[in-house]
């Protein structure tokens, strides 16, 4: 239990920086803010990346990123439960401006690495590509967080395995809810 709660609380803000682009496009002040991240270009006849990953996307999912660990941290100091959870993580000794960072940066860019390569394989924007779509911003966000936060094997899988199962579960849930067309 103690490994599961462990990868829920310590990818959190990797997790909630992933959502933050589609929240980023109702915020009035941002809804114009919307420049793809490859500015339009194409290669190879098809769009590196499309329109669905823009600038306010990526720039809004690192402040959220920035701000969960800040939370995590102001928890880390003043609540035991999230020490002990934390397991050999030591909040108060990390930079909550770059941790969070290269969450949102990792899990945004992981995705869309992954959008490059579905673009490329004519699927389109907006259509599942299993297990790639669920699995893109975590390798991303693991891999960034790994420059200054080393973690065991059994970490990285329980954390990959978890938030893998809780995209699913989200996207199946929006389904029900009627939010999403499909799914996966």
């Amino acid at each position: 239990m103690g490994d599961i709660l462990f990868a829920l609380w310590f990818f959190l803000p990797a997790g909630l920086a992933n959502t933050a682009p589609v929240a980023a496009k109702h915020i009035p002040y941002l809804k114009d803010f919307k420049t793809p991240l490859d500015f339009g270009k194409h290669w190879r006849n098809k769009r590196i990346l499309g329109d669905n990953k823009t600038w306010r996307g990526l720039l809004f999912g690192i402040v959220i990123g920035v701000v969960v660990v800040w939370i995590q941290q102001l928890c880390y100091s003043n609540f035991h439960w999230t020490q002990q959870i934390s397991q050999d993580v030591d909040y108060n000794a990390l930079n909550p401006i770059i941790l969070g960072s290269l969450f949102g940066a990792g899990a945004l860019l992981g995705d869309a690495i992954e959008s490059f390569f579905k673009r490329q394989a004519h699927v389109a924007p907006g259509e599942s590509w299993f297990p790639f779509d669920q699995s893109d911003y975590i390798l991303g966000a693991l891999l960034a967080s790994s420059l200054i936060v080393t973690l065991s094997l059994q970490q990285y899988v329980v954390i990959f395995v978890i938030w893998f199962c809780m995209h699913l579960l989200s996207v199946y849930v929006g389904y029900i809810l009627g939010v999403r067309d499909k799914p996966i």
